[in-house]
């Protein structure tokens, strides 16, 4: 008797939820995973569209010895480009590129994290410096798509090295010619 008791009120409980979830579409079916979607853009004044793959981007540089690093020593380069998509060379032909970011020794990028005693170098394709601030030579541009290359490399200030992971962050800017 007490047994069916149970029973009984478990059906209800059981009827009563099947009634809440009833006229919710949502729970009409069983939850098998769900997210969303969020689009975000910018349309540019500009002759090319920017590869969006360029727009932020992640560059390893890798584990690098403390040793290498000591008497202003470096890291190999690391190559990255940012991608031009759809150029039209229709009124601007060329175009230059300015990294800012936080200045560190020397003119290099600052770190930050637990590793000291250094900072990224910027370069364009051919292996010139890239000064922090200031517009890169210009690069022509073709119609259609274009790629634009650069190299970073981690430096030491000439001290003594601290080891441990750092990061750092530098914008890039495009002006037309």
């Amino acid at each position: 008797m007490k047994l069916n008791k149970i029973m009984l009120a478990v059906s209800v409980v059981m009827g009563m939820s099947s009634l809440a979830h009833a006229g919710d579409p949502v729970h009409s079916a069983a939850d098998q995973g769900h997210g969303k979607v969020t689009f975000h853009g910018s349309i540019i004044d500009a002759p090319c569209s920017i590869d969006p793959d360029s727009v932020d981007q992640k560059i390893e540089l890798g584990e690098i010895s403390n040793v290498a690093l000591e008497k202003s020593g470096s890291s190999t380069p690391k190559p990255f480009q940012i991608l031009l998509k759809n150029c039209s060379t229709a009124t601007l032909k060329t175009v230059t590129s300015t990294f800012t970011g936080a200045e560190g020794v020397d003119g290099k990028l600052g770190i930050t994290g637990e590793a000291a005693g250094a900072g990224i170098v910027l370069t364009n394709g051919d292996g010139t410096k890239i000064t922090l601030g200031k517009a890169t030579k210009a690069q022509t541009i073709q119609n259609g798509n274009n790629t634009l290359s650069f190299s970073a490399y981690v430096q030491g200030d000439g001290a003594s090295v601290t080891p441990g992971e750092f990061n750092s962050i530098t914008d890039f800017t495009l002006a037309y010619q």
